[in-house]
């Protein structure tokens, strides 16, 4: 199981709490990156030998993602569609994030839990999650893109399970949100399984034209 009271993953929450919270104190805080890295590294090497526990839970979170990206998807999709008919100069960008709230659903829950989700959210130290579980839509740019290319199930194999157990999750589907996350970012497997409710931000850019009578 999940040792989540080992001294050792303590103490470096404790310090990821500290530092986070006396950010503005330090010069470039994103330099404690290697905090969260380590962090993943203790949580995800437990994860990693327990993934039959946990398999119900990637299922439902995986599921949960599915329709928030293509609640996403379809809402930028309708914006756009009714801005640029009046103003052919509009650019959309969405990006999908998890909750900003620590998962209720989480099993191991305390008065430091929000703080920590907080600094864990943080794009400034996770880097690559400056765009949310994965890539941005962009409009018009990615119009032509579907729905199923846009989460990555558009070609065989269709499930992003790379360094999971492959016989247990051979049938899971996982989207590429799902692998970004567990992959690419200092979230471990075990903080973003527990979510199930997602923030959508759009941006919405439109460009003046101006034009010119020459006499």
């Amino acid at each position: 199981m999940i040792h989540y009271n080992d001294k050792y993953l303590r103490y470096i929450e404790w310090e990821i709490r500290t530092t986070h919270d006396n950010r503005m104190d330090i010069e470039d805080y994103t330099q404690c990156e290697c905090l969260l890295e380590l962090r993943q590294d203790i949580l995800n090497e437990q994860v990693l030998a327990n993934q039959k526990c946990l398999i119900q839970d990637i299922i439902a979170f995986n599921d949960a993602l599915y329709l928030a990206l293509q609640k996403m998807y379809d809402h930028a999709h309708e914006l756009y569609s009714r801005m640029s008919a009046f103003q052919p100069n509009v650019e959309l960008v969405a990006n999908c994030f998890l909750s900003k709230e620590y998962p209720s659903l989480h099993p191991f829950q305390n008065d430091s839990r929000q703080e920590l989700w907080e600094a864990l959210c943080d794009t400034g130290w996770n880097s690559l999650y400056d765009t949310g579980v994965t890539r941005s839509l962009y409009l018009p740019n990615d119009i032509d893109m579907s729905f199923e290319e846009f989460i990555g199930m558009d070609c065989k194999p269709d499930n992003w399970n790379e360094r999971l157990d492959q016989k247990l999750t051979k049938d899971l589907h996982l989207i590429n949100a799902f692998h970004n996350l567990f992959d690419h970012t200092n979230f471990a497997l075990t903080d973003f399984i527990f979510v199930r409710e997602f923030v959508e931000e759009i941006t919405i850019k439109i460009e003046e034209t101006h034009s010119f009578e020459l006499c």
